[in-house]
């Protein structure tokens, strides 16, 4: 979707991209000045294959102090982005046959890294009833003998939902009576939070060597380019991962992790700016999807996505007569008719739905749902 707004963009047309995840916002001065200082020092040979120490440390010391987290700098290995850090620890987790569980819906690219891996992706669908997240019953069922991993992100994407501590308590209980299985808790998003403060569920003692934490600098510190994510996990699958990436990338680059070390260092008040500027967009989305006849949508507390339901729109016709079948159709509809850039939800595992990003200035929001509600109301029966 974003390569066709591009096109339509090319040929002159307006278009305003609701359709990727990505902060809007510049990399903070002071990172891009740790990154000019690393120039000017020289960082410009490899990096040690986990990560340099100091970067570790830090990461060491951010979940202590933000987590409540203890863990050794040899627990950590640093990737070429936490699309990297996921991708390395199936590969070295799944071996063929093995079944890993993935509530619905997930991130686009959790289920085809699974395939890769020669492992069979074991789906929970969730609706927007529930907040889009899973019961323990739920979890209990979807286990077999041959479950080996699950893997969730709180908050997540695409529907912004996040597992709160009792919700985590609960599934972690049922992790604990099945001890083979590990579980990947993605928390990219920690930090574009607007309830509670950000749970992992890795603080629960009985399964943490069994959890693997994956995130990053590209949400919370808009450093999307830069590309530098992590894991935090037992000794036994950091090495493992160690090893994976020095037959693969080997270390993340130099600079990149110098920028790290002074996001970090520096705290959240960029951070902090940044969520104040989401929550007030997403309370204008969502008010507006409300005021959408047939588009049916929850309140996120996370991330920076709406989920909105849009089946109602099945079935319809657009003016030239062609039939609406499935959420593509219909985020295609709304590029070409409205203008405007979003992604259907069967890409995510629920066709029922599409993404929005609120990753835009008020002004293009504002002129985005508008556009939507128009062209939602030229669909015909």
């Amino acid at each position: 979707m974003t390569k066709l707004g591009r096109e339509l963009a090319s040929q002159g047309i307006n278009v305003i991209s609701l359709s990727v995840g990505e902060p809007d916002f510049n990399t903070p001065e002071h990172v891009k000045e740790a990154a000019k200082k690393a120039l000017d020092e020289n960082f410009t040979r490899y990096s040690p294959v986990p990560g340099y120490p100091d970067l570790r440390q830090a990461i060491v010391e951010k979940l202590k102090k933000e987590n409540n987290l203890d863990y050794d700098i040899s627990q950590i290995v640093v990737s070429t982005g936490a699309k990297q850090s996921l991708s390395n620890v199936i590969l070295t987790l799944i071996n063929p046959g093995d079944e890993v569980i993935i509530p619905t819906p997930y991130w686009v690219s959790y289920s085809e890294m699974v395939t890769l891996a020669e492992g069979k992706s074991v789906f929970i669908n969730t609706e927007i009833e529930s907040d889009f997240k899973i019961t323990p019953a739920q979890l209990e069922a979807a286990i077999t003998p041959n479950t080996k991993l699950f893997m969730f992100s709180s908050p997540c994407n695409p529907t912004g939902s996040v597992y709160s501590q009792d919700e985590l308590a609960a599934l972690a209980k049922v992790f604990e009576k099945h001890p083979n299985i590990f579980i990947i808790s993605d928390e990219i998003y920690e930090h574009i939070n607007f309830g509670t403060a950000h749970a992992s569920i890795a603080q629960f003692d009985a399964i943490k060597d069994r959890v693997i934490i994956v995130n990053g600098f590209s949400k919370a510190f808009a450093m999307t380019g830069w590309r530098l994510g992590y894991i935090a996990a037992s000794k036994e699958i950091a090495a493992a991962n160690d090893k994976l990436q020095g037959q693969t990338t080997s270390g993340t680059c130099s600079i990149a992790q110098r920028a790290g070390i002074m996001a970090y260092e520096q705290g959240l008040d960029s951070v902090n700016e940044m969520k104040e500027a989401f929550a007030r967009r997403r309370q204008l989305v969502y008010d507006l999807l409300q005021d959408i006849p047939g588009v049916k949508t929850n309140l996120p507390e996370g991330a920076f996505y709406f989920f909105p339901e849009i089946s109602s729109f099945f079935g319809k016709k657009d003016a030239n007569g062609n039939v609406i079948k499935d959420s593509a159709d219909l985020a295609l509809y709304l590029l070409n008719v409205g203008h405007v850039a979003t992604v259907g939800g069967d890409s995510f595992g629920n066709n029922n739905y599409i993404r929005l990003s609120y990753a835009a200035s008020d002004d293009s929001l504002r002129e985005a749902l508008r556009r939507i509600k128009e062209a939602l109301g030229k669909l015909v029966d």
